[in-house]
């Protein structure tokens, strides 16, 4: 930043700070922080739906400007949240690893971010500084970031967990294998199953949304992927992501549950609204540690986020949607997942519009969930009535492989039936995995090769029909 515009960026320090910036012959005021780091926010159709976009982009870069001078500290003296009544505000504070802080303590945003791009910043030093960055520093500083300066710093963080397999490894990336079907047809499911993982998917976790909550149904999904896994002894987890009650009944009815899923959000309100609170997610966490199922860790919790769904529960208390979305990482930090993933164009047009805005929302979410320490994913999706298309995912998610996503999802055709919107395929993957040089999870790799999936380069090899996985499935399910 030049001197002339430190000296038009008035900050006085103290809880009590002035913001704002003077751009030519006008000067721009904000109220507080909150709205400096919403107006400082790239556009998006939820901040303006919220009403606390900036008007204009000569506003938006006067509150970025200012955001620039912001120390680090002030983001936890100026909470944006109120610390008496939001849960999720009280685990971050009450959570700050002063020690690890101490190394930043002294610099402001612009200073942050200038500091992550550095060669200073290496990926050791990263991890050791994570626990002492909350999510409004790491919102913040993204704010401040091209695309380019996103993908590099997360490249350099690396956040590795463990059940049956390891996942996020340098070099690696991983699937979700998701075989979701419409009226959770057995022998749909089925057939989905098989073509993940005769294209190598499913390293992440084998993770079906189920049409139903009853738990009778629920229980015979957990035992139809329980089964494959035993049967053909794939070095993967499964998960059927119903609601977290849900998971905690069946696991007292003997349901053999790896993860443990459950949908986050930033904000405590916006929990609400989901019927959980962090106890709840630390419960089921126990339940699902206490079965002991997991072979080489005990990452047992399995998250999903996305922009605008505190906006969408009317519960983002004039927080901008990205910083809400980084506060979600927060309670995934704490309770140490072994996958956490944005649904990115998940919630629709009404918060990201376009490709543009789903891309950029893409790279800041995994930015700033790597940059917390949080395994981060991502479903790189859209819902049809969206102005964007594949060419917009393809984009992104080859921008995220570069930046080290840890795993995105498989779903025949790209097509999800189900949830009926568009994501990546099982041909996307492998897409991504040869024009990068990426492997899978190392085990679930050694797992595809002696099952003559994968050949000794890493190639996925033609399939006959006397392949073990189709002779061999349960009967009933082929």
């Amino acid at each position: 930043m030049s001197h002339l515009a430190q000296a038009n960026a008035s900050i006085n320090t103290g809880c009590n700070m002035q913001y704002k910036h003077t751009l030519g012959v006008q000067t721009y005021e904000f109220r507080d922080l909150k709205e400096v780091m919403a107006k400082a926010s790239p556009a998006r159709s939820g901040d303006y739906l919220a009403g606390v976009a900036a008007a204009t982009y000569v506003e938006r870069m006067a509150a970025r400007m200012c955001l620039a001078e912001v120390p680090l500290a002030q983001l936890l003296q100026e909470l944006l949240t109120p610390y008496e009544s939001d849960e999720v505000t009280r685990l971050i504070i009450d959570t700050h690893d002063k020690k690890a802080f101490a190394e930043i303590s002294h610099l402001t945003v612009a200073d942050f971010r200038n500091w992550l791009l550095s060669d200073i910043a290496t990926t050791e030093t990263l991890a050791r500084v994570a626990p002492g960055i909350t999510p409004e520093m790491a919102a913040a500083v993204s704010k401040l970031m091209r695309n380019q300066d996103l993908i590099l710093v997360a490249k350099k963080c690396s956040v590795i967990t463990r059940f049956r397999n390891t996942i996020g490894l340098p070099g690696h990336i991983s699937a979700r294998l998701q075989p979701n079907h419409p009226t959770d047809d057995p022998r749909g499911i089925a057939a989905s199953l098989i073509d993940g993982l005769l294209y190598g998917s499913g390293d992440a976790v084998i993770g079906i949304n189920p049409a139903t909550d009853n738990l009778s149904a629920l229980m015979e999904l957990y035992h139809l992927v329980d089964g494959v896994i035993q049967q053909f002894e794939i070095p993967t987890q499964s998960c059927i992501l119903t609601h977290v009650t849900n998971q905690i009944q069946l696991i007292e009815k003997g349901a053999p549950v790896d993860l443990v899923f459950q949908s986050i959000a930033g904000t405590e309100l916006a929990n609400k609204s989901f019927g959980i609170d962090i106890a709840l997610l630390a419960e089921a966490r126990e339940a699902a540690l206490s079965l002991k199922r997991g072979t080489i860790g005990d990452n047992v919790m399995y998250f999903e986020t996305g922009q605008g769904s505190a906006l969408s529960a009317n519960a983002n208390h004039g927080v901008d949607q990205q910083t809400c979305e980084a506060r979600a990482y927060a309670i995934a930090r704490h309770l140490s997942p072994l996958l956490t993933n944005t649904v990115v164009g998940f919630i629709g047009p009404e918060y990201l519009y376009d490709g543009k805005q789903i891309i950029r929302a893409g790279l800041e979410d995994h930015f700033c969930g790597k940059l917390l320490g949080v395994p981060l994913g991502c479903d790189v999706c859209y819902t049809n009535h969206a102005e964007a298309d594949q060419d917009d995912m393809d984009t992104l998610m080859t921008l995220l492989a570069n930046a080290g996503l840890t795993f995105l999802m498989g779903i025949p055709g790209a097509d999800d039936i189900m949830l009926n919107y568009q994501t990546t395929s099982f041909h996307d993957t492998l897409y991504l995995r040869k024009i990068l040089g990426l492997k899978a999870a190392p085990e679930f790799e050694q797992w595809l090769k002696k099952m003559n999936i994968m050949d000794s380069a890493g190639q996925v090899r033609p399939i006959s029909h006397q392949h073990p996985l189709l002779q061999q499935f349960p009967n009933g399910l082929t």
